[in-house]
């Protein structure tokens, strides 16, 4: 490391400093830290781009905020002139890959690959530069091995190695099922590393061991062992689960300005630091004002988190978009004006319905149960005026206004 430093002029020198301070910012844990510094002082000395690997499971393609805390890594490392490349697990995807949770995951048709990796693409360009990103397929590779193939890759990990994976350890102290091809898609993705010969890896925490069997597998080939930089996990809306689509705590890139707006205005206070520094395109002293603020009193909570809510939409509808989705917030929800765009849907029902019941109906919420939930936490309004109780009924008349939370809205219309 010493020798090679020496090789460094002080300008070199000076840009591997800066851009380790980009690399480490922000992130959960690089492995091993001293070995990326050599990797990058080695592109600086060399003017050799590094590889930079992200993969990407082709099941879920609608992009939200918690995706962007590892695409915004990418973009440092594609500004400062390094090779990104995505790879798209459309072989691992169609077999059907560990979930992470106690079940394995349904496989996907060739068309379905297809179309959600064309998703990510279009959504990615809102961040990363495609037209100088590296799009590769795992079934270039992978369906080109034999069974002879196939059983070498096997012979170099151990099964004690495998089971060191937390949730195939935990479905065995719950006697569910793992398949036999279940332990080949950590092998699968080690070989991806392989083949594309990244020099770095990206990926969430819940990846550690995925992205750790790119090294085990480039040592096994004789390659130059990859870096695994893992991110941190964003918290969704709710505050504790991670945010997901399927827990329905998500904030989509591709959503409305003024949806995006009135998402991040209902996150909990204590992720508004969090959110700064992992989805922002802010800069580090930007975010270190807003959080002295924060820590000192000297900024309101609510101040902060509507600057929070206009930078994200500001970053992925502009500027004018972002001021809009503002004033509808502070119209709206702080002044209590009904939007002029407000949904409206047309009534042919009874003249008379149980609250429970119309919300429903109104597919303002999905099940009873959640209904009964939200009124007795005070979150639903008619005409303005809250519902107290669970067994209340309404009277349908032509423009009743019907509000859950503080974002959901709707206008009865009669037919």
């Amino acid at each position: 490391m010493n020798d090679l430093m020496n090789q460094l002029t002080e300008e070199q020198l000076a840009e591997v400093k800066r851009q380790m301070d980009e690399y480490v910012q922000g992130v959960e844990d690089i492995i091993p830290t001293e070995e990326l510094e050599l990797k990058v002082a080695t592109s600086v000395l060399e003017n050799r781009p590094l590889k930079i690997k992200l993969g990407l499971d082709p099941s879920a393609p609608d992009v939200h905020l918690g995706h962007t805390v590892v695409l915004k890594k990418l973009r440092q490392f594609q500004q400062n002139g390094h090779q990104i490349q995505l790879l798209i697990g459309d072989f691992t995807g169609k077999i059907g890959d560990p979930t992470g949770k106690s079940v394995a995951r349904k496989p996907l048709t060739d068309e379905e690959v297809k179309h959600n990796a064309q998703t990510y693409f279009e959504q990615f360009g809102k961040i990363l530069d495609m037209n100088k990103v590296d799009l590769h397929y795992n079934s270039t590779w992978l369906t080109k091995l034999n069974f002879e193939d196939i059983i070498q890759l096997a012979g170099k990990i151990t099964v004690a190695r495998l089971m060191e994976r937390d949730d195939f350890e935990e479905r065995i102290a719950m006697g569910r099922p793992i398949s036999l091809h279940e332990f080949f898609y950590p092998l699968m993705q080690g070989y991806d590393s392989v083949v594309l010969e990244c020099d770095i890896e990206l990926g969430g925490t819940d990846q550690y061991f995925n992205v750790l069997m790119g090294r085990h597998f480039q040592e096994k080939f004789g390659k130059e062992k990859q870096i695994a930089i893992l991110m941190p996990l964003l918290e969704g809306l709710d505050g504790v689960e991670k945010m997901s689509k399927s827990k329905k705590n998500y904030i989509g890139i591709d959503e409305s300005p003024e949806e995006m707006y009135g998402k991040t205005m209902s996150l909990p206070d204590r992720l508004m630091r969090k959110y700064f520094e992992l989805v922002t395109d802010l800069s580090t002293e930007q975010i270190k004002v807003i959080h002295d603020g924060l820590e000192f009193e000297n900024l309101h909570p609510r101040d902060a988190k509507m600057f929070l809510a206009k930078t994200i939409v500001r970053m992925y509808h502009g500027v004018s978009s972002a001021e809009k989705a503002e004033n509808h917030f502070v119209s709206v929800f702080q002044q209590g004006i009904v939007p002029e765009d407000i949904q409206e849907i047309q009534w042919n029902g009874v003249t008379k319905i149980q609250i429970v019941e119309l919300l429903i109906k109104l597919q303002l919420l999905s099940s009873k149960s959640e209904a009964r939930r939200m009124i007795s936490n005070k979150g639903v309004k008619v005409n303005d005026s809250r519902i107290e109780s669970i067994q209340s009924e309404i009277s349908i008349t032509d423009g009743l206004i019907v509000q859950v939370g503080k974002r959901k809205m709707i206008k009865i219309r009669l037919s």
